[in-house]
């Protein structure tokens, strides 16, 4: 089928947008992307990516289908000071009471900030021949004739809303999409939405960073359920800095906003690094203070009935606990599936491009709304799966510091590189419960050293 002068509308121009207006380039002549925010020029946080100053995570897999959408996108970031790294090797792992054993793994990752990604992003895809980046646009509602949506509508700054049409329009405009409110106002059913809040708070700082200094590019120290209902993150990013982000779960764990505060919560943490690193470094900002919201996913799938040439994608299909980090690169494969799907054309896409993109989103929304679920005081449904996977994956990530193997297949798992399944081999199982004891932490001196990174 041929696709000649055919014209895509993308509502949003964040991540997930900017990545389905690539995909979709593929198979359309014209794609005009919408943002109602000022885009800046260059890297710089704004008001629509609200969490944009906190870190982000950018898993092995989302590393991968940008790369694959953007030949060269790893290497012009790191020009920028982003740092490409091992996710073994080179990344302070704690998921338990001491760090996992550092090891080349072949997992690639980047520490980067969200408005040096997505800056990256707007100009690769400005680039683009056939893709239009309109930003101070509003969108406002859809056209629609006979059931299939016909274009958008956008009203820009200071102006009047118009038209614009389209044979197809991608809804991206994240959390606070209406594509749910304009599906009904057209007759069509609301897709049911699960919803879970773990009353997440982050506080976060930038720190200077003296590239070298340390043998590593970032810190992990995940929260440890309900007994340990915290966890911080250091990120080495562009500008040599430290992207610092102190987490604290549920009611009345939030971390400090004070300086001295702010370095004692660290101090709780199984693995000194972490708070070290706070107690050394320069501040260059005051801590910054998120609430983070819930995690809420909208099971289109399911609805036996949708609009034709219209589909909602990222966070407006799903969004996630940004605890987790895996919006970014949940959102990325979305519109990798999104391009895929668009291939065989346009009659029946929504149902094709729901059915893929569940694919992409079932194992990491399994795995962040079962770790939300492990806390007593979230509300959710409770499953015996649910009880048995979140036993067995806190006897995981207790082997992640014994078993480097171990600790290898679970970063395989969680960066979205092999099923979940593969935790559960005959030998992986054999490993992990060889390896879940209980065990004090390891000082970091006693870790091998490794080449210095950044």
């Amino acid at each position: 089928m041929s696709y000649n002068q055919r014209h895509a509308v993308v509502l949003g121009g964040s991540v997930a947008g900017l990545a389905a207006a690539r995909a979709l380039l593929d198979t359309f002549d014209r794609v005009t992307v919408f943002d109602r925010d000022t885009l800046p020029d260059a890297a710089a946080d704004r008001r629509g990516v609200p969490q944009g100053e906190h870190g982000h995570g950018l898993l092995a897999r989302g590393r991968a289908v940008l790369e694959e959408m953007f030949p060269g996108f790893v290497a012009e970031l790191a020009a920028q000071g982003a740092i490409p790294l091992d996710i073994q090797r080179d990344v302070v792992w704690v998921f338990g009471d001491r760090p996992a054993p550092r090891a080349a793994s072949g997992l690639g990752g980047l520490t980067v900030s969200r408005a040096a990604l997505e800056a990256c992003l707007r100009r690769r895809v400005a680039a683009l021949p056939g893709i239009t980046v309109l930003d101070g646009h509003e969108a406002t509602g859809l056209c629609h004739e006979g059931g299939r949506v016909t274009g958008a509508k956008v009203r820009p700054v200071g102006g009047e809303e118009h038209e614009v049409r389209a044979d197809l329009v991608v809804d991206a405009t994240g959390r606070g999409n209406r594509g749910t409110t304009w599906l009904a106002a057209m007759g069509f059913e609301r897709p049911v939405e699960e919803r879970i809040d773990a009353g997440t708070v982050y506080v976060s700082r930038d720190y200077r960073r003296v590239p070298g200094r340390e043998d590593f590019a970032a810190i992990l120290n995940a929260p440890g359920g309900p007994a340990r209902p915290y966890g911080g993150i250091a990120l080495g990013v562009e500008g040599d800095r430290w992207m610092v982000t102190l987490l604290g779960v549920g009611a009345g764990q939030a971390p400090p906003t004070d300086h001295d505060g702010y370095q004692a919560f660290a101090e709780k943490f199984p693995d000194p690094r972490l708070h070290r690193l706070l107690r050394e470094s320069e501040p260059l900002n005051d801590p910054m203070r998120l609430r983070l919201p819930g995690s809420v996913r909208r099971r289109y799938e399911r609805l036996g009935r949708l609009p034709e040439r219209f589909v909602s994608i990222g966070d407006a299909l799903c969004s996630f606990n940004p605890a987790y980090g895996q919006g970014m690169t949940v959102a990325v494969a979305e519109a990798r599936e999104l391009g895929l799907a668009v291939r065989r054309g346009l009659d029946g896409l929504p149902k094709r491009f729901y059915a893929r993109a569940a694919r992409v989103i079932d194992v990491p929304w399994d795995m962040s709304a079962g770790g939300d679920l492990a806390y007593p005081a979230v509300e959710g449904p409770r499953t015996r799966r649910t009880e048995m996977l979140n036993r067995y994956v806190a006897r995981v990530q207790e082997a992640t510091g014994h078993d480097a193997a171990v600790a290898r297949r679970f970063l395989e798992v969680t960066n979205l590189m092999r099923p979940p399944q593969s935790l559960l081999s005959p030998a992986m199982l054999a490993r992990v419960l060889r390896n879940s004891r209980p065990a004090t932490p390891v000082p970091a001196a006693q870790e091998p050293a490794t080449v210095p990174v950044g």
